[in-house]
């Protein structure tokens, strides 16, 4: 691999040492070996001991020394294959296309591995799954922090919203959420704040004042500053009280959560628990389809697996040729989505055990606030 460790998923995994510049990996009889330059050196001999540490100022050094006069990437990874006796290597799929044809041209055969460049990240250790747990932990510091603000807001004229007597905004209680993740080891992202009509489009992030009586749904996915690895949770509040119909809509999601979550067994195809809550709201007579234009009912994926990756394998979709296995941690967030209504949406994360799933998701799920 060719990349750095901060936003490659595939280097971090494999290094377990963040770096922001991109840096050479290769893994050659079992053993990693990475190349970096001189800034780096010392802390990643400390805390990457699983891999053999080089200099690149080093590895130019010696190409110059053989009569390179300026040495590339490509050269001092060709460098490090010939003296290994190496002619054919496999890359991941977003491996730099020049360095690809760089070495082409010095002989090496180079294949693109389809797929997962380490299939081992979907079944996840011990340890991983306390990484994850601490950063849905952070997660839900941030959805308490946002849930505090509703329940001590004041409901203004025309029902907007008002909290310290200044107009709560789906921006303001963002920023009290990401604010609260930062202070918890966090780092957060375009968190979800999407109130109404907004929340019908899954991924909008929601803008503009909140109102009492309509549902707002918070979708939160923090980082962990020390790990990489992701949190992420859902859920859809009002504050006031909820017409009939949200209450509906809440009460047939959260049915067909439990659904998807007894389902998540060792064996099973992912795509067949998707499937499953697809069924059961179309038989509790929640359409999916365009209506005026847009996209109403269930029209999402079930889950997705989470690790380095906010969005990584299994997939509980429509198209997923997954088979869940222990080891599997997935969200599970069914929504239904109607603009005259709103959109509602719930996630909690579950991880696949040789018997029953196990809910890593501690917040509560209530409606009004």
């Amino acid at each position: 691999m060719l990349s750095d460790s901060e936003r490659n998923a595939n280097m971090l995994y494999a290094v377990g040492v963040f770096v922001p510049d991109p840096f050479i990996y290769l893994r050659i009889n079992n053993k990693s070996l990475i190349v970096l330059n001189d800034m780096e050196i010392d802390r990643a001999r400390k805390l990457a001991r699983h891999c053999r540490v080089l200099s690149l100022s080093h590895c130019y050094r010696r190409l110059q020394d053989k009569g390179v006069e300026s040495p590339n990437l490509a050269q001092v990874i060709h460098s490090i294959l010939r003296s290994h006796g190496i002619k054919k290597i496999a890359v991941p799929l977003d491996f730099p296309y020049g360095i690809g044809v760089a070495l082409r041209q010095l002989d090496i055969k180079v294949h693109s591995r389809e797929g997962s460049f380490f299939p081992q990240r979907e079944i996840k250790s011990k340890e991983e799954v306390k990484k994850i747990s601490a950063a849905l932990m952070m997660a839900e510091v941030g959805l308490a922090e946002a849930i505090q603000v509703l329940r001590t807001s004041k409901v203004g004229k025309r029902g907007q919203l008002l909290y310290h007597d200044v107009p709560l905004t789906a921006d303001k209680l963002r920023s009290v959420i990401e604010v609260a993740i930062l202070q918890a080891g966090g780092a957060a992202h375009h968190t979800i704040v999407a109130p109404g009509r907004q929340a019908c489009d899954p991924h909008e992030a929601g803008h503009g004042p909140l109102r009492a009586h309509q549902p707002i749904i918070l979708d939160i996915f923090p980082r962990s500053q020390k790990t990489g690895y992701y949190g992420d949770i859902s859920r859809t509040v009002v504050k006031g009280r909820a017409s009939e119909a949200v209450r509906h809509l809440y009460h047939t999601v959260a049915e067909a959560q439990k659904l998807a979550f007894r389902k998540m067994r060792p064996g099973t195809s992912a795509r067949l628990v998707h499937q499953s809550v697809q069924q059961f709201f179309m038989e509790r007579g929640f359409k999916t389809g365009k209506a005026n234009g847009c996209m109403c009912g269930f029209f999402h994926g079930t889950g997705h697996g989470l690790g380095l990756e906010i969005h990584e394998p299994p997939r509980l979709g429509l198209h997923s040729t997954s088979v869940l296995k222990p080891g599997h941690v997935v969200t599970v967030e069914p929504g239904l989505y109607y603009p005259e209504i709103g959109g509602v949406r719930l996630e909690d994360v579950a991880l696949v055990t040789e018997k029953n799933p196990r809910n890593l998701t501690q917040f509560e799920k209530v409606l009004e606030v």
